[in-house]
């Protein structure tokens, strides 16, 4: 059956104005796109602007919070129920595509896969591979470990030392399902031991990593916060630096010389802060940091959009509950962006970072049918979750109204 969405302003995907079109669906995929188009049934979007689905670069469906204290106190399955809370979150803020960058597993990705729970369509890097003492190491100075994703069966342990190591590991989470594999290429916020400020991992360690990926045909994503270790990572070869909090010009001259896209994550720190103010039990030293990095981390992501470095939209926001994700537009907006290149960065952007583009990100003819509709103009970002009217992916109604009746009164 051919579906027709009509009277909309669409935007594509591409970063061009929203033009008023017609889009026809048909067996999961975009059919045609234009005006004056017909359909065996048809869907009357007036008033609302059709997206693209929406893509979020940088998300861990199976955190909830970060609560050290009641991570610690919950039971080890009650996460994969929270975990499926969470992708429907994700799906009905109009997310259809996300990359997980650590705690998702491939049993997680079958899931929304085969229909056992709704959620977005997933890219894993299943865990975040670390040096010793680095971000992802759990170990603390009075000897217990609190990791923020508990051991799972069939997923590599995160801490890596050495050429040889890192090589092993690397083809253990190729093995274990990743289509991405994830390095800490510099200290973090939410680890108290470490310097968001300091390099991880060797020049060679993350050489090596890149090419164990590229065998396999991977990318690599780099949690790189500060001038060292975002250089090694971008020399390296990653494809996307994750956070980019202390930018300077030569390193931002390097992105944009290399193509490197940034993932910004300007919500995760807001997310974090909001999260210390409600009570959330974590390290002093976390709080102290990420009130730290604000400013710089907004200075540098609006230099870099100046700059004209490609941006990706990812989030990161460890301290809301799913679903707040769209907020990060917002800031893009605040930094620079004007709306279209924000809604860009979640669209068509995305989908090229995660080598999707031809499938995915985009409205045009033959690309899967993931739209999502919501009242009024696309330039206007504020409460764009709230106004979201109905999320489709791969064709069939995901989110959102689901009968006339609802469209009519809304």
């Amino acid at each position: 059956m051919r579906t027709l969405y009509t009277g909309a302003d669409v935007f594509d995907g591409t970063g061009a104005p929203p033009a008023t079109a017609d889009v026809v669906v048909e067996n999961g995929r975009i059919l045609d796109v234009g005006p004056g188009l017909d359909g065996d049934a048809a869907v009357d979007l007036t008033g609302a602007t059709l997206l693209p689905g929406l893509i979020d670069c940088h998300v861990h469906v199976t955190v909830d919070g970060i609560d050290t204290l009641k991570r610690l106190a919950a039971p080890y399955s009650l996460r994969y129920f929270q975990t499926a809370r969470n992708l429907g979150a994700l799906l009905d803020a109009g997310l259809t595509t996300v990359r997980d960058a650590g705690g998702a597993d491939l049993g997680v990705k079958a899931a929304v896969d085969g229909g056992v729970v709704r959620g977005p369509r997933l890219r894993i890097a299943i865990t975040m591979l670390s040096q010793t003492g680095g971000h992802a190491d759990p170990w603390l100075p009075s000897g217990a470990c609190t990791p923020a994703l508990p051991a799972t069966p069939g997923v590599p342990p995160p801490v890596v030392d050495g050429v040889d190591e890192m090589r092993r590991r690397v083809r253990e989470l190729v093995r274990a399902g990743a289509d991405w594999i994830k390095v800490a290429a510099s200290g973090g916020v939410m680890s108290p031991g470490t310097d968001p400020r300091r390099a991880q991992f060797t020049p060679d360690e993350l050489r090596t990593a890149v090419a164990e990926a590229a065998a396999a045909g991977l990318g690599v994503m780099a949690h790189a916060q500060a001038g060292p270790g975002i250089r090694n990572a971008i020399t390296a070869g990653a494809r996307s630096i994750e956070h980019g909090v202390y930018l300077d010009d030569d390193l931002i001259a390097l992105m944009r010389e290399r193509g490197t896209v940034l993932v910004p994550t300007l919500l995760a720190p807001r997310s974090v802060l909001d999260a210390a103010a409600s009570g959330a039990a974590f390290s002093e030293r976390s709080r102290a940091k990420v009130a730290e990095i604000m400013e710089a981390h907004d200075d540098s992501f609006r230099r870099a959009v100046a700059a004209g470095v490609p941006v990706a939209m990812g989030t990161d926001a460890i301290g809301y509950p799913h679903g707040r994700n769209l907020e990060e537009l917002e800031l893009m907006r605040a930094g620079g962006m004007s709306p279209l290149q924000a809604l860009h960065t979640a669209t068509g952007a995305a989908a090229a970072l995660l080598g999707l583009a031809d499938d995915l990100g985009t409205i045009a003819p033959g690309r899967r049918a993931d739209l999502v509709a919501v009242r009024g103009a696309a330039t206007d970002l504020t409460g764009l979750r709230e106004r979201i009217l109905l999320v489709v992916k791969d064709g069939r109604f995901a989110a959102g109204l689901s009968t006339s009746e609802e469209r009519r009164s809304a």
